[in-house]
Parts: C-alpha cells; structure tokens; sequence
C-alpha cells in the first residue's frame, strides 16, 4: 500500500515538472537557432522620411546641375525672386510673411515662430545672418529631384543630391561660399550635405528652408 502511494506521489511529480510554465521575463525572446542571424527589422523607406524633414539623400546617379533660371517653371522662378527680396531687405518679418501660404518646413524641432528661432539660431546678428544665408543658396546651383512624380521638387543648392567626397575643387569653392570648413569636417563624417536648403514645388509651393540632417 505504501509502495503504491509512493508511486503515485513520483508520478504527480513528474507531471509537474513537464507543465512548468516558463519565466514572465522570458515571454517576449524568441529561440534563434545555431548559427543563424535574426531577420533584420524592415524599416519605412529613409527617403520617405527625409523628404517630409526637407532632407534629399545622394543620388545614386550624378544628378544635372542646373545654373539656368530660365529653365525654372514660372511659378517657381516667381517663388524664388519672392523670397530672395525678403531676404535681401534685411526684415525678417518679411521672409516669414511669406511662409503664410504654404507654411515651409524651417526647423525640425517643435518651434513655431520662425522670426523667433532665426534670432536664437543667430544671436549676434539679430538673426538677420540667415537672410544672407538663403540669398547665397539660391544663388547657388539646382536640382530638380523626382521629375514626373507628385513629389518633384527643384532644390538648392544642389550639394544636396552630391557625395560631398565626389566634389570637385570648383564645386568646393562654390560650397565654402555657404559653409564654412568646421561645417564641410561635420558633414564629411556623416557623408552628406547637411546645412540649409530650399525646396519649391513646381506649382510654386515653397516647402522648406530648413538645416540639420
């Protein structure tokens, strides 16, 4: 009789031990099997992204440098002269009257008042630095990126669809008129233009002028 209790108890035991149910901080991990990576996270589309920030990675292909104004549709050359007056009459206020419109990207923080962040950004001039910025990137080269898609755009300068390692001295001389060398050094490690550009859409739209990666 003691014999068979004994039994039984061994067998409730063994029962047990297979039904143990695993930690809680262990629920989420999944087993990889030996010598086999885990599957890389799929991720949205990076040039997606940078597109919504004001942000145009290289190209794979060299893209066309465009120095030609007139080859810029109407409503963008309109544009352009629109802010490039803004811009030279030294009035801030001016440049962000124009934003009313279409409301461009200008920063990538949660800032609302342009003429406000421009002063922060460029104390010692009162902010008035950033005029003098965008007259120098729209007097620079263009691109027109995405051609024949909802998405196309023409954007200054054009450094920004370049591999900053594939410049040319010339086109080095026409980037230090807009950056300075401390600059060229910070965006040579992350291999891309990273400092103010401008975007207009072919109807006109001014979408952004903005700086930052």
């Amino acid at each position: 009789m003691l014999l068979r209790i004994g039994l039984s108890l061994l067998l409730l035991a063994l029962v047990a031990s297979v039904g143990v149910v695993a930690p809680s901080n262990l629920r989420s991990e999944t087993a990889t099997p030996p010598n086999a990576s885990p599957p890389a996270p799929v991720e949205p589309s990076q040039q997606s992204a940078d597109k919504v920030k004001g942000h145009l990675a290289p190209a794979s292909a060299v893209p066309e440098i465009i120095t030609d104004l007139s080859r810029l549709p109407a409503p963008v050359a309109r544009t352009r002269e629109r802010l490039l007056a803004a811009a030279r009459s030294g009035d801030l206020h001016q440049l962000a009257a124009l934003m009313n419109d279409s409301t461009p990207i200008f920063s990538f923080t949660d800032d609302r008042d342009p003429v406000a962040f421009w002063k922060a950004n460029y104390p010692d001039s009162d902010g008035i630095e950033v005029l003098s910025i965008l007259t120098m990137i729209l007097e620079a080269g263009y691109v027109r990126v995405d051609e024949g898609t909802p998405q196309e755009m023409y954007v200054w300068p054009y450094f920004v669809r370049m591999s900053l390692s594939a410049l040319t001295p010339q086109q080095k001389v026409e980037l230090f008129r807009i950056v300075t060398g401390a600059d060229y050094k910070d965006m040579m490690k992350l291999g891309v233009y990273a400092f103010y550009r401008v975007g207009i859409g072919p109807d006109g739209t001014w979408h952004f002028f903005v700086t930052g990666d």
